[in-house]
């Protein structure tokens, strides 16, 4: 028998990750997609072999600028389309990210510097046939974020014959204390949740609450290339 395979907590849940994520200043000015070396490591490599072990169907890529965040998403491997519902956006395929800008991570409530986005491919529009990008709450929160518009993110989509890419810039008006140069660390995680595929998480398993719990998410360094 593999000695990891009956682990009592995922391997990802007993390090504490610090990820770099690259300057691109042209992310918020041009559709960008993002090339291979900005795609964040896939830390639940770990889990392999473990009950926590999920399903990877998701290149998740993400860089930095001082006007905000950007992200593109590949989903491969589906065969029916994405199920996105604007009146349930927290069921819906996509990707669910959670920022907070002051890296804090020994808490166990969210703040009003963390923020949780949902980016969807379809769900916008008067036909439910564009993409959604809109800011959810984040349970127990201590105080919530500042409220902020849809139209405030920018997010574009592709669908494709097996599954969907998505890009979405997160600009800093919406990420309340974002500062790279006084604050150069992120607190940080995603979920990619499909309902044909599964879940893919980043820095913690769906087993833990990182939806709520801070204490969950990674630390994302904001690098400049050497």
């Amino acid at each position: 028998m593999n000695p990891t395979t009956n682990t009592l907590l995922a391997p990802r849940y007993l390090f504490r990750f610090s990820i770099p994520v690259f300057r691109n200043e042209l992310v918020g000015t041009t559709q960008l997609e993002l090339e291979e070396s900005y795609r964040l490591m896939d830390l639940a490599q770990l889990d392999a072999e473990t009950q926590y072990q999920e399903s990877r169907f998701a290149d998740v890529r993400m860089a930095w600028s001082s006007a905000g965040l950007a992200f593109h998403v590949v989903v491969t491997g589906k065969k029916q389309l994405p199920w996105c519902r604007e009146s349930r956006l927290e069921d819906s395929d996509g990707i669910q990210v959670w920022i907070d800008t002051r890296a804090t991570h020994n808490i166990h409530r969210a703040t009003k510097f963390c923020h949780r986005f949902a980016l969807l491919p379809l769900g916008g529009g008067r036909q439910a046939e564009g993409p959604l990008a809109d800011q959810l709450l984040i349970n127990r929160a201590r105080e919530n974020a500042r409220p902020i518009r849809a139209r405030e993110l920018q997010v574009v989509s592709r669908i494709t014959k097996t599954g969907y890419q998505l890009s979405a810039f997160l600009p800093a008006i919406a990420l309340g204390g974002y500062d790279p140069q006084q604050q150069p660390k992120l607190g940080f995680t995603y979920a990619v949740q499909d309902r044909e595929l599964g879940v893919q998480t980043f820095a913690s398993g769906s087993l833990f609450p990182f939806q709520e719990d801070p204490s969950c998410w990674a630390t994302l360094e904001l690098a400049d290339r050497v």
